[in-house]
């Protein structure tokens, strides 16, 4: 049998972002991307991540960890070999979605077919709001009081969040409202903050304290579903959620990428947890993938390409809020 022999190519990208994207952390203007290109036997699959900093994740260091598995990747490593390859879970996530891809084109099957699954539906994501004064998130949501599901980027220091709320609920009454407050609120701080998001009508609150501070969910009344996100990776994180959290958001960039985020799907239903489908702020290439796990999701929030100033060529086709499923040329 002939040796496998692949081309692998790492590169970085930057986008610009339309505007500012601001969370309890900080802000930032531009999604910077990692994409891998597998070229083998005349096929080509693409993968792309995002070196996130809350979990020590470099561009440089990503590309480093690729680089040093070129050989194995070029040699055929496959899917299953990927967690001795590369540490980073966001390069995980590139060489493994790019790998999905690859087995795609080369077998004439659509990935999604190859993860099981009997059709593709267009999904409606959740567009995300960033967190601003009062004012400017009521104009934002006056803006966007078309859409069907809203998503508000909350944690302000300013102790501002039930105004928000209010005043959002207020210029888009018939939106559904979803909030992630990136780690940035306090124990102390819950039971107003559970109040008001009752009283405005939200559907589900993300990572509401920081991933090391979260026991105290265990013992605390959640009158609206709590989501785990900084505090859920992998499979390896789902049995210290259970009790604390009510759902739990899924990243390919955490899981480290396509095979493990189906396998922590299945788990985290079998321990009877809600399924979002979330994303880092990317390119349509890094949507497509994670369309596929929010088949069968309660919540998706895959709008990263909403939010640039300019998405891929051939990228994902969105109407509103409803995201059709990648075209071949994309990925899958």
């Amino acid at each position: 049998m002939a040796a496998i022999r692949r081309k692998l190519t790492v590169r970085s990208e930057s986008w610009p972002i339309a505007g500012r994207f601001t969370i309890s952390r900080g802000s930032k203007t531009a999604a910077d991307v990692v994409t891998i290109t597998l070229e083998q036997d005349g096929a080509v699959g693409h993968g792309e991540c995002v070196p996130y900093t809350r979990y020590g994740e470099t561009i440089e260091g990503v590309i480093e960890a690729l680089e040093q598995a070129r050989k194995s990747i070029e040699d055929g490593a496959g899917r299953q070999d990927i967690a001795g390859l590369v540490q980073p879970k966001a390069g995980c996530n590139a060489l493994d979605c790019a790998l999905w891809d690859l087995e795609a084109k080369l077998s004439g099957t659509p990935a999604w077919r190859l993860a099981g699954l009997k059709t593709m539906a267009p999904l409606t994501t959740a567009y995300t709001l960033s967190l601003d004064s009062v004012d400017e998130m009521a104009r934002s949501a006056k803006t966007a009081s078309g859409r069907p599901l809203l998503k508000l980027k909350l944690g302000g220091a300013d102790g501002s969040d039930p105004d928000r709320l209010r005043a959002v609920r207020q210029a888009a009454p018939d939106s559904r409202i979803i909030i992630d407050a990136n780690e940035g609120w306090s124990p102390a701080q819950l039971p107003e903050l559970f109040a008001v998001c009752q009283q405005t009508g939200v559907e589900l609150i993300e990572q509401p304290l920081p991933a090391n501070d979260d026991e105290t969910l265990r013992n605390t009344a959640r009158p609206v579903p709590v989501c785990a996100d900084e505090s859920a990776h992998d499979r390896a994180t789902l049995p210290e959620l259970i009790g604390k959290y009510d759902a739990i958001n899924i990243k390919l960039d955490k899981t480290g990428g396509l095979t493990e985020a189906l396998a922590l799907a299945d788990a985290a239903s079998t321990a009877g947890l809600e399924i979002m489908v979330g994303c880092m702020l990317a390119t349509s290439l890094a949507m497509a993938p994670a369309m596929i796990v929010a088949q069968s999701a309660r919540v998706v929030d895959l709008d990263g390409p909403l939010l640039l100033a300019k998405d891929r060529d051939a990228g994902i086709h969105f109407e509103g809020s409803i995201m059709h499923p990648p075209p071949p040329a994309l990925w899958g």
